[in-house]
């Protein structure tokens, strides 16, 4: 039976056509894809924390690993009620199921608007814009504060489970927050100070629908968050996320009852480089459509973010200079569309290669990771570059 193409808001009808095959340098070359790893999962339920509830307990430990050599973990025994995300995921589904017509009704080009549907490209030089295969919808999210006059009123209970969802991420991400800390040998609460008592928080869920042959496709081309921190739900039985280490991607394993955690580039600043904030993609497959749900914990522009001070030490000096989240999200704005650029030591640019993640200068030699550069002591501003773009036409 002829599968119906599926239509994005703007119209356009998913096919491989040459606005959606990536030249052959951008392909995801799945067979190159690190099957037998994967990043660690974490069951929440280890309770092994000393008699002050700090310390080196074993769940803290294990975050801490996870956070330094991949900078993603899963979680299990998290507390979010099964019932409640499998609800989540149905729902958005159903949005993405809408008429095209429906959803367009979100479409913008203005990128301060807090909700819209995102089409995401890559620029190619010599070629324009290549599509992503995929859709994705944007809008903010609280755990106490009324945010449903911002969410769509069709399908009908996305405003009720999305609320009820929001309050359990709330409190999730609270508790990620204060055992990331423990790790980095901190005051439980320091992170989220840090970030700011009037954090930036939205939703973005995501659409991938089958595609004939993914090997020339891409859902999401390699990038790392802008944010502090991530929480993945994702549809059980469909895998599609995949992420750097030590070179190679490595598969993110759709797990049952289980969220995916990844640290954006402002955990990796404020924890002066122990901390990564890891270079992933999303790829397509054939026979089922891909939905995921991130939740994102984010400074807001007023907020100051440098190296934690009691993590700056002898033989481990600042590595980021301080800057505040507006200047960040401005420097991220200016490069839009293409590589992002950030300086990393006297004129050098880093830059990410999409294909491996791998970090480059202009001049192709490679520009060490911070967790590596420990004894140069320069500062710099951080940001993962990326091919990454979103567009509302």
């Amino acid at each position: 039976m002829e599968v119906t193409p599926f239509k994005l808001a703007n119209k356009t009808c998913l096919s491989l056509s040459p606005n959606f095959i990536l030249p052959e340098e951008k392909r995801p070359v799945l067979s190159e894809v690190f099957s037998l790893a994967s990043i660690p999962i974490i069951d929440l339920n280890d309770h092994d924390i000393d008699d002050d509830g700090q310390g080196s307990s074993s769940l803290v430990s294990k975050i801490s690993q996870a956070c330094e050599e991949y900078g993603f973990f899963q979680i299990i025994n998290h507390g979010v009620p099964k019932e409640l995300c499998q609800r989540v995921l149905a729902v958005v589904t159903e949005f993405f199921q809408l008429p095209p017509e429906e959803r367009a009704q979100f479409l913008t080009t203005d990128h301060t608007k807090q909700v819209r549907v995102l089409n995401y490209f890559l620029k190619v030089e010599g070629q324009g814009k290549v599509d992503m295969w995929g859709e994705s919808f944007r809008h903010p999210w609280h755990p106490i504060e009324d945010f449903t006059h911002l969410l769509p009123k069709n399908p009908p209970q996305y405003r009720e489970v999305f609320v009820e969802y929001a309050r359990e991420i709330g409190v999730l991400m609270d508790r990620l927050l204060s055992l990331i800390s423990q790790g980095l040998g901190l005051e439980k609460d320091c992170l989220k100070r840090k970030i700011g008592e009037r954090p930036t928080l939205y939703s973005q869920t995501n659409y991938y629908p089958p595609c004939p042959d993914p090997e020339l496709t891409m859902g999401l081309p390699a990038h790392s968050d802008i944010f502090a921190l991530t929480v993945l739900l994702q549809l059980e039985g469909v895998a599609g996320l995949q992420v750097i280490k030590d070179g190679k991607w490595v598969p993110v394993d759709a797990v049952p009852d289980a969220f995916v955690v990844n640290l954006g580039d402002q955990i990796q600043v404020l924890s002066n480089g122990r901390y990564k904030s890891v270079v992933h993609r999303a790829v397509t497959n054939k026979w089922l459509p891909r939905v995921s749900v991130a939740m994102f914990y984010a400074p807001n522009n007023d907020t100051e973010i440098g190296p934690i001070e009691d993590l700056i030490e002898e033989g481990h000096p600042a590595m980021y200079r301080n800057y505040s989240y507006k200047e960040f999200m401005e420097e991220v704005d200016r490069q839009v569309g293409i590589r992002r650029r950030i300086p990393v030591t006297g004129q050098q640019w880093a830059k990410v290669d999409s294909s491996n993640g791998r970090q480059v200068s202009n001049s192709q030699t490679m520009v060490q990771s911070p967790a590596r550069d420990k004894g140069r002591g320069k500062q710099r501003m951080a940001t993962e570059t990326t091919e990454l773009q979103q567009i509302g036409t």
